[in-house]
């Protein structure tokens, strides 16, 4: 009798030792003597020790961030390029069946593909064309890792570092069209700026004594500061307009 008791309490431990609890955002990919059992849905489940294994899989996006990768790009300039990468399993038992870490080996294989990817791009479309760099490069990943069961859902690139000498030529560049900026716009504003003089002194000829009611518009200004001295000289115009009321 105390034998059976002694079984039945082996057996009670041994089965409570094998209870395992699979999270809703987890998979359990079962074996049975080391031979593939199955998927396990979340949920309590029983795994008999000793004879049966699980392995939990998380099913949720993860992130990876790819390390700083020095890169030649295809004008032979030397970048140091990082990138983040959005990844998720799609099906638990390929990552744990066909790959060895699948997330070790994701990360290698986007490292080495962002290597490659930079080399088929100029430096100028490298910094201006990001978004379609990381596209390409998480196109060729995610038929890369489809037969292990992984989902490249994004790459992003993150900072391009530049050689320090490639970066005084570019603000070299930069403040040269700066300053070709300012001096077109001065020109424009001056073109503009005589165009509205040579309009001005065609109406003002057009109207006798306009250009005298300036004038004294004008000394009316710099009288202001009492520290002015000013010496009026008359119009031909104004005297035109004498000579005209004489008659």
């Amino acid at each position: 009798m105390i034998l059976g008791y002694w079984v039945i309490g082996i057996v009670a431990i041994y089965l409570l030792a094998g209870l395992r609890v699979i999270q809703e955002y987890q998979r359990g990919v079962k074996f049975n003597l080391g031979k593939y059992l199955g998927i396990m849905q979340p949920g309590l489940k029983l795994v008999l020790p000793i004879i049966q294994s699980m392995i939990r899989v998380d099913m949720r996006i993860i992130v990876i961030d790819v390390p700083h990768q020095e890169a030649i790009t295809k004008d032979n300039v030397s970048v140091n390029v990082n990138a983040v990468l959005y990844y998720k399993v799609r099906d638990a038992k390929p990552a744990i069946l066909e790959v060895e870490a699948y997330n070790y080996a994701v990360s290698q294989l986007a490292q080495t593909t962002m290597r490659n990817i930079i080399g088929e791009f100029e430096l100028d479309d490298l910094l201006s064309k990001r978004e379609v760099i990381s596209n390409k490069i998480r196109k060729i990943v995610d038929v890369e890792t489809d037969p292990w069961g992984i989902q490249i859902t994004s790459v992003e690139l993150k900072d391009v570092a530049l050689p320090p000498d490639i970066k005084r030529v570019m603000g070299k560049a930069a403040e040269a069209e700066r300053e070709k900026r300012a001096v077109i716009i001065k020109s424009e504003g001056e073109v503009q700026a005589s165009r509205n003089l040579a309009k001005a002194a065609n109406t003002l000829s057009l109207h006798d004594g306009a250009l005298h009611l300036r004038t004294l518009h004008t000394i009316n200004d710099i009288s202001s500061d009492k520290s002015n001295t000013v010496v009026l000289g008359i119009p031909l115009e104004v005297l035109k307009a004498f000579a005209g009321n004489r008659k």
